[in-house]
């Protein structure tokens, strides 16, 4: 193995060591399940290690590793062994009382999901938000309004930030 292969791993394994929790925090708040999340922080990290080009910066890098986990995740949801196959005891609950955050974001329609995990978790502002959903940009500011309002009404603006 030369020097080029080693300082390349070093370098891929720092990222893993700085991306790990949030790309399966995200995963497992898109898709609501342990083992789809985990597959899906599989695929995100191959296709990183499999990626060529160079980052930017910092944000460039973390914005790529979002995207690529959003996507990734619904890849899963479309895939015809998902529809065939839901697991039934991995559905969240759809009565909120007492809940943690969590099980409340789960409860969220998917659209809403990430911006919040992105929101709240992540601590992203509602501009670097509209970025990263750079398909939906001018929809992205009412997402987040509106993903906030429903969040506060079921009190995880309170448990938020």
């Amino acid at each position: 193995m030369g020097d080029d292969d080693i300082v390349k791993r070093e370098h891929f394994a720092n990222i893993v060591n700085k991306y790990a929790d949030m790309v399966l925090r995200l995963a497992l708040t898109y898709l609501g399940n342990r083992a789809d999340a985990q597959d899906v922080y599989q695929d995100v990290f191959n296709k990183l290690f499999k990626y060529e080009r160079p980052f930017n910066d910092a944000e460039h890098e973390k914005a790529w590793i979002i995207r690529v986990t959003m996507n990734t995740c619904k890849y899963v949801i479309r895939s015809p062994w998902k529809k065939w196959f839901a697991v039934i005891e991995d559905m969240p609950d759809r009565h909120i009382e007492n809940l943690d955050i969590v099980s409340v974001v789960i409860t969220l329609p998917r659209k809403y999901r990430l911006v919040i995990h992105l929101y709240y978790y992540e601590g992203y502002k509602t501009a670097e938000i509209s970025n990263i959903f750079e398909h939906q940009r001018e929809h992205c500011p009412d997402t987040v309004k509106t993903s906030k309002g429903i969040t506060e009404r079921k009190d995880v603006g309170r448990m938020g930030r």
